[in-house]
C-alpha cells in the first residue's frame, strides 16, 4: 500500500515537473514567413550600357525580407539561371542551423540550375536591418537585398516611431562582365577593375550619363521624423553616408 502511494506521488510528482517545464519553455506560437526566390537573368541598362545580370525574381537589387524577432522563414531558391547559386542571410544568427547560412562550399552545395532549395531558420534574438546577398563567384555585385527585422508584435521601438523608413542600399555597377573581371585578374594574379560608379538602390545618380532616371529620390516632410536603414552591399568598397542639408 506504502508502495503504491510513493508510486502515485511520484508519478504525479513527474507529471507536474514536466508539465511546468514546458510551460516555462514553450513560447508563443511564432508566424511562418515563406518567401519564393527565382533567381533569372535579366537585361539592365546603366550608365548608357545595357547588359544581362542575375537577379532574384527580376529585380535590382532584389526584394526585401520582412520578418518579426521570434518568426520563422522560409525561403525557397529556385535557379534559373547558367551559374551555380548560394544566398547568404549576411548577420542572422544561425544557431545550430549552419546548414541554412548559404556560402557555396563551406555550408552547402550550391543550387545547380534547374534546381530548387529551400532556406529554413529561426529570427532569434535580433531585430534591425541586416541583408542577403549571393555567396558564390562575384554574383553578389547584382544579388542582393535588405532584411528588415521588426520587434515582435506588440513590442515598440527603443525610440519614438518614425514617420517612415526606408532602405538604402550602396552598391556598385560594372559596364562589363563582372565574372570576366574576376577571373582575368586570378589569372594575371592583379586586383580586378573598379566600377563604373557607386549606387544607391540599384541606381548611379543625375552626375553619370544616362542616368537622369536612374537616380534614387525620397520626398521628405518638413518635421516628421524618417529611419533609414542604411547598407552597403559593395564588393570591394567602403562607402561613406551622409545627408547635404539645404536651404
Amino acid at each position: 500500500m506504502a508502495s503504491s502511494c510513493r508510486n502515485r506521488l511520484f508519478s504525479g510528482l513527474l507529471f507536474l515537473c514536466f508539465g511546468f517545464l514546458g510551460f516555462i519553455t514553450s513560447p508563443a506560437e511564432a508566424a511562418i514567413k515563406k518567401y519564393q526566390f527565382d533567381v533569372q537573368v535579366k537585361n539592365v541598362s546603366r550608365l548608357c550600357h545595357a547588359k544581362p545580370i542575375v537577379t532574384i525574381n527580376g529585380r535590382f537589387p532584389g526584394p526585401t525580407i520582412y520578418v518579426r524577432e521570434g518568426d520563422r522563414v522560409l525561403i525557397n531558391v529556385t535557379n534559373h539561371a547558367q551559374y551555380n547559386m548560394s544566398i547568404h542571410w549576411h548577420g542572422l544568427k544561425q544557431y545550430r542551423n549552419g546548414w541554412a547560412d548559404g556560402p557555396a562550399y563551406v555550408t552547402q552545395c550550391p543550387i545547380q540550375t534547374g534546381s530548387s532549395y529551400t532556406y529554413d531558420f529561426n529570427v532569434t534574438g535580433q531585430r534591425g536591418t541586416l541583408w542577403w546577398h549571393a555567396h558564390i563567384l562575384w554574383l553578389r555585385a547584382t544579388v542582393y537585398g535588405a532584411i528588415v527585422i521588426l520587434p515582435k508584435q506588440g513590442t515598440p521601438f527603443p525610440f519614438p516611431r518614425p514617420y517612415r523608413e526606408a532602405e538604402i542600399i550602396l552598391g556598385e555597377w560594372w559596364n562589363g562582365n563582372v565574372e570576366e573581371f574576376v577571373n582575368k585578374a586570378n589569372n594575371l594574379g592583379l586586383p580586378p577593375n573598379s566600377s563604373d560608379a557607386h549606387t544607391i538602390n540599384g541606381k548611379p545618380g543625375p552626375l553619370f550619363p544616362c542616368s537622369e532616371k536612374h537616380t534614387f529620390a525620397m520626398e521628405v516632410e518638413q518635421g516628421k521624423t524618417y529611419l533609414l536603414r542604411i547598407i552597403n552591399a559593395a564588393l570591394n568598397d567602403e562607402l561613406f553616408f551622409g545627408i547635404a542639408v539645404t536651404t
